[in-house]
């Protein structure tokens, strides 16, 4: 994690491989392959996002072969009860504000949302409001302290305020159950 307990790019890939293989058991081949799609998708290609090893996730007890070895034979991964720990840490962690690497783990705490207990859910709906609303208050004061810096900053501003905005009520009316 970066200092401010936030997720780095290596731990949103570990969301994602832990997430994908949590929700069923799955061939390395394709794990890696569905976890570099997702990622590639929602971030576009990215160095970042490519060093993750799904062998280091073997290698440090979060996923084990319950058919074959590894990436040398394609084996069938299931993700253990210390996996299943460490999932739970990163998909509760705290997010930076508005990059794509925070536009990955917003998607990723939603693809596997139905693996967080209710008041899980609850608390990470009411941080992404929180998010969501900081990042507002941060932008209208942009706005108003840029106003003589010309309309495209402002149309600009207009528009990242308004979907925020946007965000934010479908946020408030999101049903966490």
């Amino acid at each position: 994690m970066f200092a401010d307990n936030t997720l780095t790019p290596k731990e949103a890939v570990r969301v994602c491989a832990l997430g994908t293989v949590a929700s069923a058991p799955m061939r390395y081949s394709v794990l890696s392959g569905s976890v570099r799609h997702f990622c590639g998708r929602v971030m576009g290609p990215s160095l970042d996002l490519m060093g993750t090893s799904i062998e280091m996730l073997r290698y440090e007890g979060l996923v084990e072969a319950i058919e074959g070895q590894g990436m040398e034979d394609d084996a069938l991964l299931v993700i253990t009860d210390a996996g299943r720990r460490e999932l739970k840490t990163l998909l509760t962690s705290r997010l930076r504000p508005s990059s794509d690497l925070t536009k990955l783990l917003v998607a990723l705490k939603f693809r596997f949302f139905h693996l967080l207990d209710l008041s899980e859910r609850q608390g990470q709906v009411d941080m992404l409001l929180d998010v969501c609303e900081a990042e507002l208050a941060r932008l209208e004061d942009l706005r108003a302290a840029s106003a003589d810096e010309g309309a495209a900053l402002q149309a600009w501003l207009d528009h990242e305020i308004a979907q925020l905005n946007q965000r934010i009520h479908w946020l408030e009316n999101f049903p966490a159950s």
